[in-house]
């Protein structure tokens, strides 16, 4: 097998494949033996059939079942050859198939290469979550005002399931202090993912764009439902929806592609889990300061 790659840009190739010999010749000899038994020729019991017959009313049926099979398996033998990383199906052109003889062009869509270093040491600046008493208070009066209750007591605070006033004050030092905890996760999180793409440019592929895209639109149109709006409301503003997507969906699969090249470089399995493995071993191998 003969193959050659050509860069069109830097998230598509087209490859070159040539095949010749005994992998064709056999693969028509073992089609034309699957026809034999079951060929309905006038004249001729099934299976009985000589070559020539064969040949004269099956040759066209045979050939187009030939490529159905032997293109896909001669593909992924080329891609696996050239360690191609290909991110969606090929666009297969210029089949040729002769009975010793396939060629073929392939333009596929691969993934970019990205520089990613420095990763190990990344610097993070943390705060240490704190709740004031004036933060719990604040909580406790809203909740007292949302219950039109005329003092906050022990009774006030059986009546939401707690023993006393002090377990209830307790309690909602723990949901703000939680609350304030996950916020602050999820700042170091996007503060090391920005930092993370802050020099990488890189071209990002459509293919990939376009389905995250198609994936969050789908979603925001149920969130929507569920949340009462008319189907003719949602469809009226599919298209704005849709526009108002594709920058963060090409933000999305930009982050994916840059966390998947930490994982293929640490020896990590590309699967549903290696974003979050990922930023694991980001945070554990971070330079964590504090800030107040």
């Amino acid at each position: 097998m003969k193959t050659e790659v050509r860069k069109l840009d830097s998230t598509k190739c087209e490859l070159s494949v040539a095949v010749s010999g005994e992998l064709i010749k056999n693969k028509f000899e073992e089609v034309f033996s699957q026809v034999a038994k079951e060929a309905k020729v006038p004249g001729f019991r099934p299976g009985k059939a000589p070559r020539d017959v064969l040949e004269k009313h099956y040759a066209a049926s045979v050939h187009e079942q030939v490529l159905k099979e032997l293109v896909p398996d001669v593909y992924n033998q080329a891609i696996a050859a050239e360690k191609l990383d290909v991110i969606e199906l090929p666009q297969i052109t210029d089949v040729k198939l002769d009975r010793s003889n396939l060629s073929f062009k392939a333009v596929v869509e691969v993934t970019p290469e990205i520089a990613v270093k420095d990763y190990r040491k990344m610097k993070i600046n943390f705060k240490a979550v704190t709740v004031t008493a004036d933060e719990v208070k604040k909580q406790i009066d809203s909740v007292k005002e949302s219950r039109k209750a005329e003092t906050l007591d022990d009774k006030f605070s059986r009546s939401l399931g707690y023993p006393n006033l002090s377990e209830f004050e307790k309690a909602v030092e723990r949901q703000i202090f939680i609350t304030k905890e996950n916020q602050e996760r999820q700042r170091i999180e996007s503060e090391l993912i920005e930092n993370l793409l802050k020099d990488l440019e890189f071209k990002v592929p459509e293919s990939l764009v376009n389905r995250q895209a198609q994936d969050m639109l789908r979603q925001t149109k149920i969130d929507l439902a569920m949340k009462g709006v008319p189907r003719d409301k949602i469809e009226e503003q599919e298209k704005l929806i849709a526009e108002g997507i594709q920058p963060q969906a090409k933000k999305q699969v930009k982050i994916y592609l840059v966390l998947a090249q930490i994982a293929k470089k640490e020896g990590m399995p590309i699967d549903d889990h290696m974003p979050a493995k990922v930023m694991e071993f980001l945070l554990s191998e971070a330079d964590w300061q504090e800030t107040h």
